[in-house]
């Protein structure tokens, strides 16, 4: 109980919080990133409400019917759709920008982590809450 009380514990950590919050907001405020994300989202995503709005807006019964369909598949849960949104994302980043190194390399490490994270849960030596998974 200590430790929360204590000014250098918070001094340190809210530290190493701004850091990797510094480090997020650089990532993810890319342009370069928030364009391939912009094109990755319209391709999932936004032909999907603008087919529903041009629908509505001439009464085209079958364009709404199936804007309507895959937008309520695209709101459930279970959707896989944001996963394939980044895929793409990332895909067309190294395609369209194959020079930014920057953030290419965030993404190799990052890829490098769940990498190392799932071949530990694999090998059964992953722990979580005390248990082994």
């Amino acid at each position: 109980m200590k430790r929360f009380i204590n000014p250098f514990y918070w001094d340190k950590n809210m530290k190493k919080i701004k850091d990797k919050a510094k480090k997020v907001i650089q990532f993810v405020g890319n342009p370069r990133l928030l364009l391939c994300l912009g094109i990755a989202w319209i391709i999932t995503n936004g032909w999907s409400y603008a087919m529903l709005g041009i629908g509505t807006f001439y009464n085209i019964g079958w364009m709404i019917a199936v804007a309507t369909g895959y937008l309520t598949f695209l709101w459930l849960p279970v959707s896989p759709e944001k996963i394939v949104t980044i895929t793409i994302a990332m895909v067309l980043l190294r395609f369209l920008f194959p020079n930014d190194q920057k953030t290419l390399a965030i993404l190799k490490g990052m890829f490098a982590k769940v990498k190392k994270t799932i071949g530990k849960k694999r090998a059964g030596k992953l722990k979580v809450c005390g248990t082994k998974i």
